[in-house]
């Protein structure tokens, strides 16, 4: 059974990602309106998050966490900006194994 994050790994997780999305965003050349359809959520909601007016979600953040890792570009951020920690790694590794 794999050990769970705590929650201190996962509010720095999601306020990395919080502090790059737009980055990570641009670099894959989509708007606002389709990342947000991209994973489920409304326009505003991501402008929120974006704008630091709103929290960002454990669910919101893993839907942008698999959208992010699906370009080899925007992935290989992922780690430096501190978003896909190595514990977070470990974790997922397991799942799959």
């Amino acid at each position: 059974m794999p050990c769970r994050l705590d929650e201190q790994l996962k509010e720095l997780a999601v306020e990395n990602m919080t502090k790059n999305m737009s980055v990570l965003r641009t670099m894959l050349h989509l708007s606002q309106a389709e990342l947000a359809t991209l994973i489920g959520v409304g326009r505003q909601t991501l402008v929120a998050i974006e704008t630091r007016k709103r929290k960002m979600t454990w669910s919101t953040f893993l839907s942008l966490l698999f959208v992010f890792s699906q370009n080899k570009e925007t992935n290989s951020l992922l780690e430096i900006f501190g978003i896909y920690s190595p514990e977070m790694k470990e974790i997922y590794s397991d799942i799959n194994s």
